[in-house]
């Protein structure tokens, strides 16, 4: 049912009393103030933008955005993870119906032991529903199976103008469009129906190959990607010379109940195939040396990294967590980088741009850019959502840590190319792209600008990444 608006009220009301903390993205740079609200119901969060004050409110879930995404300085931030039901599961034709604020993690929970999989997961499964369809997500399986929200059949989005509306791709295409990888900024995810993927176990049956330099990874990836639904490639981003872009590439798909074997390991897998154990290592410490992560114990890591990588395994069997979410293992993994915290930065560039590619791993080569967590996917079909992310083509993503000096220089110069050659940088990673640059990497901007002035007249929906790209 519809939430009517305060009427007549000009802008949000007045927000109510309540104490302001600080509020980051999971890289640990720029912290802001706001008030942060945890509704446990839909009216809950109906009377929170509808009395959001001047500063409006944004939607946020686990944090895992690494810029300024779910921030808003001296306004409000939704925690939506109070609104965590599991509404329906239907094991016949793998639908499942949940609040926005469940996690990947906790659906996999319940998901998997029923024969099913979520049918997009990024690297990491402590992303909410909701946090997962406004910045449509896409994981290894991009080039078979595209962004989370094509896998979505209907989202229950309050809008900024105080209405709940029931939100398909075929009766109101161009909201749901504009929410998929709308950053929260076309309404408040409540709840949201997705399409599932069936699996026979909860194992992956993963190959594992080394490529010497960025050519030969890519052309790896070109003609034999279409085999595998999961690919994905980790960069030594401090090799140069003629190492400049080696990589080890590890691709697969989930494993079928008769490829376990019957004995030692395989005889208990087989005994409880879809059993969901993730490993859980100790937290990282709460203090962490500045530089820790610099180039010396970088290029250490990488060298190993890629030595000990086998130059061609078949068929390995690996537990799915270890292959899609190893870092989630370890709980607080951000604070190796320091106080100073880390810059996640990740671009796409399309089909017939590896130049710019190569151009841009050789620079970052050059910088002597300490990144261990540096990976190359190939894209899929673009997605249709207004500000999604992925274009047919490359991405890199890597994490740098902020403090890196002529870091900020280097940056704006990739992102010159990047939107030279027509590509874009991930919004749900970004902290620091200039708003000039976004039109020419975004061509639906002012289509989006102009129906969330459409469906929030009063501006109660925005963010400090909101006003920082005037979104």
């Amino acid at each position: 049912m519809p939430v009517p608006s305060a009427p007549g009220a000009p802008g949000p009301t007045a927000a109510p009393a309540v104490p302001t903390t600080s509020v980051t993205g999971w890289g640990r740079t720029a912290p802001t103030s706001a008030r942060l609200l945890r509704p446990v119901s839909y009216e809950e969060a109906a009377a929170a933008v509808r009395e959001c004050g001047p500063r409006g409110v944004v939607p946020r879930g686990l944090g895992r955005a690494y810029g300024d995404a779910a921030q808003n300085a001296g306004g409000a931030v939704l925690d939506m993870t109070g609104l965590d039901r599991v509404h329906e599961i239907d094991a016949v034709n793998g639908l499942v119906v949940c609040d926005a604020g469940v996690s990947l993690h906790r659906l996999m929970q319940v998901l998997l032991p029923l024969g099913w999989f979520v049918p997009v997961t990024p690297g990491t499964r402590y992303v909410t529903v909701g946090g997962a369809i406004g910045a449509d997500i896409h994981g290894k399986n991009h080039h078979v199976s595209g962004s989370f929200s094509r896998h979505v059949r209907a989202i229950e989005l309050l809008t900024g103008d105080g209405e709940t509306r029931l939100v398909t791709p075929e009766d109101e295409p161009e909201l749901f469009w504009a929410t998929a990888g709308g950053m929260g900024l076309t309404g408040v995810i409540l709840a949201a129906t997705v399409q599932l993927l069936p699996v026979q176990t909860s194992l992956m049956s993963v190959d594992t190959e080394r490529a010497a330099d960025l050519d030969d990874l890519m052309a790896r990836l070109t003609t034999t990607d279409h085999r595998y639904r999961y690919s994905v490639a980790w960069i030594d981003l401090l090799a140069r010379g003629a190492a400049t872009g080696r990589a080890v590439l590890t691709r697969g798909d989930h494993a079928p109940l008769d490829a376990l074997p019957e004995r030692d390991r395989g005889a208990a897998a087989r005994r409880d195939p879809l059993a969901f154990r993730p490993l859980r290592l100790p937290a990282a410490p709460r203090f962490v040396p500045e530089g820790l992560l610099g180039r010396t114990a970088v290029g250490l890591f990488n060298e190993v990294w890629f030595r000990k990588a086998p130059r061609e395994r078949r068929g390995r069997l690996q537990k799915l967590t270890s292959f899609f979410h190893p870092l989630d293992g370890v709980p607080e993994w951000n604070r190796i980088y320091g106080r100073g915290g880390f810059v996640q930065y990740q671009f796409a560039v399309g089909h017939g741009q590896e130049e710019t590619l190569r151009r841009i791993v050789g620079r970052l080569g050059e910088h002597r850019c300490p990144s261990f967590l540096a990976v190359l996917k190939r894209f899929g079909d673009g997605d249709p959502g207004w500000l999604s992310f992925p274009v047919p083509g490359w991405t890199l993503a890597l994490d740098i840590p902020a403090g890196l000096p002529g870091l900020g220089e280097l940056l704006d110069g990739l992102d010159e190319q990047v939107a030279a050659a027509g590509g874009r940088v991930y919004l749900a990673k970004d902290s620091r792209l200039r708003p000039d640059l976004l039109a020419r990497m975004y061509p639906r901007l002012d289509d989006f600008r102009e129906l969330r002035a459409r469906y929030d007249p009063r501006g109660a929906l925005t963010s400090d990444l909101a006003r920082r790209l005037a979104l």
